[in-house]
């Protein structure tokens, strides 16, 4: 029994949005995917941070869900800033009813337990009250308070965090998220997002007492990253 990470799949099945135009690790990247989840065995639990299908509601994301779906075990699942098939959990799960698809749960004001830990997170935003909107300032507190009630219900558990926004990275921090991870004694945190020449700006390993690790698709490639054992 394993719990894996990885973030930014950027499926397009349903839409004509390849990845490879990127050029670099991302030529061939479904084939490179689909041999770095082989790894995943049925009692496994795997987190997915985010970004997961180009399409734009969920029907059109079905066959990128059909893939999901073919990841082996339980699949834990987080909004990506261009998850725009994102609506609600109640069509989400009839969604998955309609299709078939099984092991598939919504990361969303709550947690889910492997091993006597608890999987908490967010999607996070980025924003900076010098330069930001009055639409971010909105969603970045809304993003708070979906990460303290996902913390808030893991009760004493010992907490692992799961974010798509990374927190910090080098020239930016977001305090107030900072904050709830020190709050809640959070000791690891995950991140995505960050693609091609930002991993530069990844802040990886311990600061402040927190292990940080950036988990996007590209930046592992395409090798789920071990969590736990």
């Amino acid at each position: 029994m394993a719990l894996y990470a990885i973030g930014d799949l950027h499926l397009s099945f349903g839409a004509d949005k390849p990845m490879d135009i990127f050029g670099g690790n991302w030529v061939g990247y479904l084939e490179k995917l689909k041999n770095g989840l082989s790894v995943i065995q049925p009692e496994d639990t795997t987190v997915l941070l985010g970004d997961l299908s180009w399409a734009l509601d969920l029907q059109d994301a079905a066959a990128d869900f059909a893939f999901i779906d073919s990841i082996p075990g339980r699949k834990i699942i987080l909004k990506g800033n261009h998850d725009y098939w994102w609506s609600t959990a109640s069509k989400f799960y009839k969604f998955c009813e309609d299709n078939g698809f099984s092991n598939q749960f919504i990361l969303n004001n709550n947690h889910y337990e492997y091993d006597g830990f608890a999987i908490c997170g967010t999607r996070g935003w980025f924003f900076e009250e010098d330069h930001g909107s009055e639409h971010d300032e909105k969603v970045f507190k809304r993003e708070l308070l979906r990460l303290e009630a996902s913390l808030k219900s893991a009760g004493d558990l010992p907490k692992i965090v799961f974010l798509h926004y990374p927190p910090k990275y080098k020239g930016y921090e977001c305090r107030e998220i900072l904050q709830l991870l020190e709050k809640y004694d959070v000791r690891r945190c995950f991140y995505g997002h960050l693609h091609g020449p930002s991993h530069a700006l990844a802040m990886e390993g311990i600061w402040d007492g927190i292990d940080f690790k950036l988990v996007a698709a590209d930046k592992l490639d395409f090798q789920p990253c071990k969590v736990l054992p």
